[in-house]
């Protein structure tokens, strides 16, 4: 069988990062009908549809995983550089990297900005759920993930970021309000919390293990941003689960209280990449690696398939 030709690859990237073919082609600068070409010499090669041509055109499943190699190549071509050129790098490698909303909004920016300021490296942020994130690597729409799941995928190692730590909180006229006895079954079921999303289950897990009440047994506000949960907790109107690390300085004045001391959520976090990842890709991993454990206070764990 005839192999990949990585033109075809530079087809189905440029229509699905520019919204269609007629863009791609100008992208790319050829025909539209070229573009075209491309896209069914490649369908050809695997028998089977890599996009879905509704507008804009959206890549089937082995679309995304054609797109992730694609994505991998040029990032190692793009390390490799240095030693194939007198002039090397000729700019910053962009890293797609999932990761979940709670990192992002602590640690993660942090330990990633020493290599942005010396303009080695472009991030492109992917937010999901901590339960979901490896999807986005399986798919190939990442390259790094920071997932919950401990087992890595093949060719990957899952490396121990660290435990963050959430607690219950919210303001002490909230809990005058609506906990006055302290948390309970009939209490939690009138009291406004405040879920990421419908695949949240943090919350759900946190009410039904402890007051055995049903999903739809209280009440809750969706809102897909870590900082707003902090600022609602602040406002007065919901409760919530927080990160530790994310509500020091409040627990600490006292404008936020721990309405479980001592009966948190544990979370732990994994850094998934591949095995063979060098140069920037292995400088980033490290940083991140670095600086996660030296907040959590986690030490080395890895796990590799």
């Amino acid at each position: 069988m005839k192999g990949l030709d990585y033109r075809w690859l530079d087809a189905l990237d440029a229509v699905i990062a520019n919204g269609g073919f007629d863009k791609a082609a100008e992208a790319l600068f050829i025909t539209q009908s070229a573009v075209s070409q491309r896209i069914k010499q490649l369908e050809t090669l695997v028998a089977q549809p890599v996009l879905i041509r509704e507008t804009p055109p959206q890549p089937t499943a082995i679309g995304k995983k054609l797109l992730g190699l694609h994505r991998r190549v040029q990032l190692l071509e793009k390390e490799m550089l240095p030693e194939l050129t007198p002039e090397g790098l000729a700019g910053p490698i962009t890293v797609p990297i999932a990761t979940n909303a709670d990192s992002l909004a602590t640690w993660l920016l942090p330990a990633l900005s020493p290599l942005m300021k010396a303009q080695t490296l472009e991030i492109n942020l992917i937010v999901d759920d901590e339960s979901r994130t490896l999807n986005r690597l399986r798919s190939g729409e990442a390259v790094v993930a920071i997932s919950n799941e401990v087992t890595p995928l093949k060719g990957c190692v899952a490396e121990s970021l660290g435990v963050m730590e959430y607690l219950c909180v919210c303001t002490p006229a909230f809990k005058a309000t609506y906990f006055p006895d302290g948390l309970n079954a009939e209490a939690v079921s009138r009291a406004p919390a405040v879920v990421f999303d419908r695949f949240d289950d943090m919350h759900t897990q946190f009410v039904s293990e402890r007051f055995q009440l049903p999903t739809p047994g209280w009440r809750s506000h969706m809102v897909r941003s870590s900082e707003a949960f902090v600022k609602m907790a602040k406002l007065g109107v919901a409760y919530c689960l927080i990160p530790r690390l994310q509500i020091e300085p409040e627990l600490t004045s006292g404008e936020l209280i721990d309405l479980c001391p001592g009966d948190g959520v544990i979370r732990h976090l994994y850094w998934h990449h591949f095995a063979t990842e060098s140069g920037v890709l292995a400088e980033m991993s490290s940083a991140c690696l670095n600086y996660a454990r030296k907040t959590f206070g986690e030490g080395k764990i890895s796990h590799t398939v």
